[in-house]
C-alpha cells in the first residue's frame, strides 16, 4: 500500500507551502516543481510512478497555485519562488534530486546557485522556459488553480545572464528533457543558461506529449528512473558471484521473462499442461519457437510425445492460472476456460498471445529438453498487459 500524506512546509516569509508526500522517506528524494499557471496535479501520474520505483516523492504546489498560500500581498516575484525552494530544500531529511517544469527551471537554477551540493544531488529540467512569462501561459488553464496576479508579479527582466553565471555553479549531474509537455519547436533555441550547466546530459523527447497524455506518462518516467538509477542509484551495488546451482538459479532469475502454459493432448485425448517461462522466437522463415522443458515435470513424458502443442502467452489476470499450472494438480484444466484450438491443440483463449505448433524438433539439454515448434497460427490481444516474472516473483509493468 503507497504511503502519502498531504505535507505543509515554510517557505519564504513564513508562506505556507503544500505538498503531496509519497513513499517511503528512507528511500531517495525526488522534488517535482510544475510549471506556472499549472499544480503539482501535472505531475500525478508521474509521482506514482517513481513511488513504485523505489523513489520518496515530494510533489509541491508552487506559491500562488493549488494548496498553496497565496499570499494576500501578492508577494510573486522571481526571488520569492527562489527563497521558497531553498526554504523547501533546507527542510528535507537528505539531498534530492529537483524536477523542475517549464519556469521553475529557471527557478530551480538561482536556488542551487550557492551550496548546490548541500541542498540537492541531482536536477532535471523538463522543458526549460525560453523566454520571459506573460499572461498568456495562463489562456485556456483552469484559474480557479492559481493567482492570476503571478503573471504581473513574476518579474525576470534582463534574467537571462544571471541564469548562466547561476547554472555554471551547480557541478550536479543534470539531464534536459524537452518535448515532454508537446511538441518541440526544430527552430528554437535550447535555453542558454542550460548550456553552462557542467555536468549535463540531454534529451529531446520525439512525438512529445508525455505529460500531457497519460499513457505515455510512463515513458516519461522511464527516461527519469533510467537517469535516477545511473546517478542516484538506491543501492550500492552489491555483486554476488559463484558456480554453484543457487548462485546460478538466482542469477538467471535476474532475467526478466514473460510467463506461458504449454498445453497438448495426451494419447488418450486428456489435455495436459504446465506453466514455464523457458521461452524464446527462434526464426520468422521458418516460424519456429522454443520451449524448455525440465524432465522431472509431471507432462515432460507426454510432452516429448506430442505432434501438435500450443504456447499461451499469460496477461496481467491470469496469475492464478499459473500457479494452478505450476502445481501438482490432479485436474488443471477442470477450473480454467479452454478450448480445442484449430490445429488440434489445447488453448487458453483469454490469454495475451496464443501459438498453434507443430513439433519440428527436439533437443536434450542437461535436466530440461528443449522442444522447438514450427507456428502455425498466432494470435494475440494488443490491450491487454502481460504477466511477468522477475526474480522469483509476478512483476506487471510500470513503464513503457
Amino acid at each position: 500500500m503507497s504511503l502519502r500524506y498531504v505535507r505543509e512546509f515554510k517557505g519564504f516569509a513564513g508562506i505556507r507551502i503544500e505538498a503531496d508526500d509519497i513513499g517511503s522517506a528512507d528511500d531517495p528524494s525526488i522534488v517535482l516543481l510544475h510549471g506556472f499557471g499549472q499544480t503539482r496535479k501535472v505531475w500525478e501520474d508521474v509521482a506514482i510512478g517513481l513511488e513504485q520505483a523505489g523513489r520518496h516523492v515530494i510533489n509541491v504546489d508552487l506559491r500562488g497555485h493549488g494548496g498553496s498560500e497565496w499570499p494576500s500581498d501578492a508577494r510573486y516575484d522571481f526571488t520569492a519562488y527562489v527563497e521558497d525552494l531553498r526554504a523547501v530544500l533546507g527542510q528535507m531529511r537528505t539531498r534530492p534530486v529537483v524536477v523542475a517544469a517549464s519556469h521553475s527551471a529557471w527557478i530551480a537554477t538561482m536556488a542551487l546557485a550557492e551550496d548546490a551540493a548541500t541542498l540537492a544531488s541531482g536536477l532535471i529540467f523538463v522543458d526549460p522556459a525560453t523566454k520571459r512569462m506573460s499572461a498568456a501561459l495562463g489562456q485556456g488553464l483552469n484559474r480557479a488553480d492559481y493567482d492570476n496576479a503571478i503573471f504581473d508579479a513574476f518579474d525576470t527582466h534582463d534574467i537571462g545572464d544571471a541564469l548562466s553565471e547561476a547554472a555554471a555553479h551547480i557541478g550536479l549531474p543534470s539531464l534536459v528533457i524537452r518535448g515532454a509537455l508537446g511538441q518541440i519547436d526544430a527552430d528554437a533555441a535550447q535555453p542558454g543558461f542550460v548550456d553552462s550547466l557542467p555536468n549535463v546530459e540531454a534529451i529531446d523527447v520525439d512525438g512529445g506529449g508525455l505529460l500531457i497524455v497519460a499513457e505515455r506518462a510512463e515513458a516519461f518516467n522511464g527516461l527519469l528512473i533510467d537517469f535516477l538509477e545511473r546517478k542516484q542509484p538506491r543501492f550500492i551495488p552489491e555483486y554476488r558471484s559463484g558456480s554453484d546451482a543457487r548462485t546460478l538459479r538466482d542469477a538467471m532469475g535476474c532475467f526478466a521473462t514473460g510467463v506461458t502454459i504449454i498445453t497438448a493432448h495426451a494419447s488418450d485425448g486428456r489435455p495436459v499442461g504446465l506453466t514455464a517461462n523457458s521461452f524464446t522466437s527462434v526464426s520468422l522463415d521458418p516460424p519456429l519457437l522454443l520451449v524448455c522443458i525440465a524432465n522431472n515435470s509431471g507432462s515432460a513424458e507426454v510432452l516429448r510425445g506430442i505432434d501438435d502443442f500450443a504456447v499461451n502467452v499469460l496477461q496481467i489476470g491470469q496469475q492464478p492460472v499459473s500457479n494452478l499450472f505450476a502445481g501438482k494438480s490432479e485436474d488443471r484444466f477442470a477450473g480454467t476456460r479452454w478450448e480445442v484450438g484449430e490445429y488440434g491443440a489445447p488453448i487458453l483463449p483469454s490469454s495475451l498471445g496464443i501459438f498453434e505448433c507443430k513439433r519440428d524438433a527436439l533437443h536434450e539439454a542437461g535436466d530440461h529438453f528443449i522442444l522447438v515448434g514450427r507456428v502455425e497460427k498466432a494470435s494475440f490481444e494488443p490491450r491487454r498487459d502481460p504477466l511477468l516474472y522477475f526474480r522469483g516473483k509476478y512483476r506487471r509493468l510500470h513503464f513503457t
